[in-house]
């Protein structure tokens, strides 16, 4: 009897080991586990800090020096939509604009358009800035259409001393428009019901889908009107005596820029080359537009996988910890 007690503790001495070395070694599974997610933890945090030094030196290094070697016209590119968060935002343009002005070298601004326009605020930003700029630094400031200058765009090109434009660009489109749809009459079809909620009885006016009463009609004309005037007014204020009295030069259309130079909204017909050979007498060109560098490019690239891999750090963290 003894025998068999002895041969049974015998066994479960062995099962306690074999335990006992299974739990030693998922603990150190899982130190092992913890010490590797803290050194990714940790690499990826260096690399985000790295990522972020490279991409504050390259905006430092994508902008031109403001002490430059020789006389050169500084050039300004609007490309595009004149918009919040779009390389011709205000914020880009004002920044360009003020670098290039405070360049002792820099002999003239010339703003070289290829857009169609976009934010009546924006582009009066731009324009009270480059007034401002104009009367410190006493600098002449030259538009050159390219392709297209309308809307928005020309509301800045209106602040230049004089714009110059390609035979057959396009140019004009002095108005303002909001737009949108009404879906009313397809619902009363359709037999569906919009339930609106709203705190003010016309805080709904642009909702496409409730009619729109006609004092919320005049309401938004009166508003068009408002902000019509004020690029009108603008537009005259930059243009002075040499606009036509025609009557349609406000009314939102375009025109090419031979015909837009006979209405007095461009002063000739000249490229970027002309205007910095002929004009500012500085034929070197430099760049001032302020936009996104190859480095910053990757160091945001690289910025988002850093960001991937702690989220991924972070899941496996979670999953062994389960």
């Amino acid at each position: 009897m003894q025998v068999e007690e002895d041969r049974s503790d015998a066994g479960h001495g062995w099962e306690r080991e074999a335990l006992q070395t299974l739990l030693a070694e998922h603990q150190q599974d899982r130190r092992s586990a913890r010490r590797w997610r803290w050194f990714k933890a940790m690499v990826w945090m260096l690399v985000l800090v790295g990522m972020i030094a490279l991409t504050w030196k390259a905006v430092e290094d994508s902008q031109p020096s403001a002490v430059m070697s020789g006389k050169h016209t500084a050039v300004i590119s609007i490309d595009g939509t004149i918009a919040a968060g779009s390389p011709s935002s205000a914020e880009n343009v004002i920044d360009s604009l003020q670098e290039a002005f405070e360049a002792p070298q820099a002999q003239a601004v010339v703003l070289l358009f290829n857009s169609p326009g976009g934010s009546p605020v924006h582009a009066g930003m731009v324009y009270d800035e480059i007034v401002r700029l104009k009367a410190i630094h006493q600098k002449p400031v030259y538009a050159v259409v390219e392709e297209m200058c309308a809307s928005a765009a020309y509301y800045i090109a209106a602040a230049a001393d004089e714009i110059y434009v390609d035979k057959a660009s396009v140019v004009g489109s002095i108005g303002v428009l909001m737009n949108g749809f009404g879906f009313t009459g397809l619902m009363d079809k359709l037999g569906i019901e919009r339930r609106l909620i709203t705190a003010g009885e016309n805080k709904g006016f642009m909702d496409p889908f409730s009619p729109q009463t006609e004092a919320q009609r005049q309401h938004a004309d009166e508003l068009l009107k408002s902000i019509h005037q004020q690029f009108i007014s603008a537009v005259k204020q930059g243009r002075g005596a040499r606009l036509g009295d025609v009557p349609e030069l406000f009314s939102g259309l375009i025109w090419t820029g031979e015909k837009a130079v006979e209405l007095g909204l461009a002063d000739g017909l000249g490229s970027l080359r002309y205007v910095a050979r002929e004009l500012v007498l500085a034929e070197d060109l430099v760049d001032y537009t302020r936009q996104e560098s190859f480095q910053e490019r990757v160091a945001k690239q690289l910025g988002a996988t850093v960001i991937q891999g702690l989220f991924e750090s972070t899941q496996e963290r979670n999953w062994v910890w389960r």
